[in-house]
């Protein structure tokens, strides 16, 4: 398997881990035209949306260390385009995971425990002003959003609430 295949198939590994610790269930799109990875969803939830849902674009970077406020990852200007439309019934984040250099150290096992290594960070383009770049746009994903159990609960919450991430 390349590098790439095995990024996305970790990144994949990462949110499905988040959702599954969270209480979400995840699906994969059969077709990825609207730059959609895995929606995550909810039964039934405590809002005036039931059963809300949260579509993912999934991206893997890696590096030793994201910077000090914000992670930049260069999003293919067709992502940048579809991420950044009005959805009004199922909202769209982008997540990137961040991963060490060095493929052997993604994971750390011990009888204990299985650690994947680094982190994820999320944030929503919706909205965001069109660009007149042509292949890239540099996202600049803040440190403080970071992909966890907890940041996925208040997400869905909000959308739940009739809100947006």
């Amino acid at each position: 398997m390349d590098i790439n295949a095995q990024k996305e198939q970790y990144s994949r590994a990462y949110i499905q881990a988040v959702a599954a610790v969270a209480g979400y269930a995840w699906s994969t799109p059969s077709v990825d035209d609207d730059s959609i990875d895995l929606t995550l969803s909810e039964r039934g939830g405590g809002g005036s949306v039931r059963s809300p849902k949260l579509d993912l674009q999934i991206k893997c970077h890696a590096a030793e260390t994201a910077a000090e406020t914000y992670l930049t990852y260069n999003l293919k200007i067709k992502n940048y385009n579809d991420l950044r439309e009005e959805c009004l019934l199922v909202p769209k984040i982008l997540v990137v995971v961040i991963v060490p250099e060095h493929v052997q150290d993604w994971t750390h096992y011990t009888e204990s425990e299985l650690a994947l290594r680094r982190s994820g960070y999320w944030h929503t383009l919706r909205g965001a002003r069109p660009v007149a770049n042509t292949t890239t746009v540099a996202v600049r994903l803040p440190r403080s959003q970071p992909f966890n159990a907890t940041q996925l609960r208040d997400i869905m919450q909000r959308i739940a609430a009739g809100g947006m991430p």
